[in-house]
């Protein structure tokens, strides 16, 4: 593959921009273990696996990205954010560039609300998107509350049996939840409907003051990936989370 277009298929530039780094030495790719500049935009390189640095930044190639943001308060999940600063502003250019045209770039897998923080996947592919989002897959998603009320059995009674909400006559159901303490619930949603959590919660004559989602699937977010923080997934975090998702007790 021609390093111009390893460079266009991971958000550096148009093509002729990517031309253009290459040939003005800005570009060094990893060869023999080492980096050496290289000024020819057609010079060929095996991709997987390539490790190459454009104006200092150092960038792995990724065929198709896939990545866990922890998503800080006060941020929407939107490219066209209204209040907030948009959640893509946390994210280098090259992710917010790759693939080109209208929908260039990653795209938030489902969204959370501007005030609810936690773990939020990012991904520029389709089928991973849809596999994680589809209710058909029942991917399950686990939030933390803090309520205003104290919590009780009746509450939590209620939200296993299912509540119904404005939108829609049909209950809707935890599958699974548990008071942590008097004040933090611990729900699990198989669906994603708006507000939901929030909903349920108010459902049962309680309200939420904070939300934040801890888990997706097999895949939690790990203490040391800070509020605003990203970090790519693993090949063996992409397949737990696309192959059978396990049932949450």
């Amino acid at each position: 593959m021609q390093l111009q277009d390893i460079l266009f298929s991971q958000g550096f530039g148009t093509r002729r921009v990517c031309f253009g780094l290459v040939q003005q030495g800005l570009v060094q790719v990893q060869v023999g273990g080492q980096l050496v500049p290289v000024v020819d935009p057609t010079g060929v390189f095996d991709p997987v696996g390539l490790n190459f640095m454009v104006q200092g930044e150092p960038w792995v190639y990724q065929a198709q990205a896939y990545l866990m943001l922890n998503k800080p308060a006060a941020f929407e999940c939107s490219q066209k954010p209204s209040t907030y600063p948009s959640i893509y502003t946390l994210l280098p250019g090259p992710l917010r560039m790759r693939g080109g045209g209208a929908a260039a770039g990653v795209q938030a897998v489902g969204r959370l609300d501007q005030d609810t923080t936690g773990l939020l996947l990012l991904s520029d592919d389709g089928k991973f998107i849809h596999r994680m989002t589809s209710p058909r897959h029942h991917v399950p998603k686990v939030y933390l509350a803090q309520v205003k009320h104290p919590l009780d059995t009746t509450q939590l009674d209620r939200l296993l049996a299912g509540v119904v909400l404005d939108d829609d006559p049909k209950p809707v159901r935890a599958a699974a939840c548990r008071a942590l303490d008097e004040h933090t619930l611990e729900l699990t949603l198989t669906e994603g409907k708006y507000h939901q959590v929030k909903r349920m919660v108010a459902a049962v004559s309680n309200r939420v003051e904070s939300l934040h989602r801890s888990r997706i699937g097999a895949l939690s977010l790990p203490e040391s990936l800070l509020p605003g923080q990203w970090r790519w997934l693993s090949d063996t975090e992409v397949s737990a989370l696309t192959g059978k998702v396990a049932k949450v007790a």
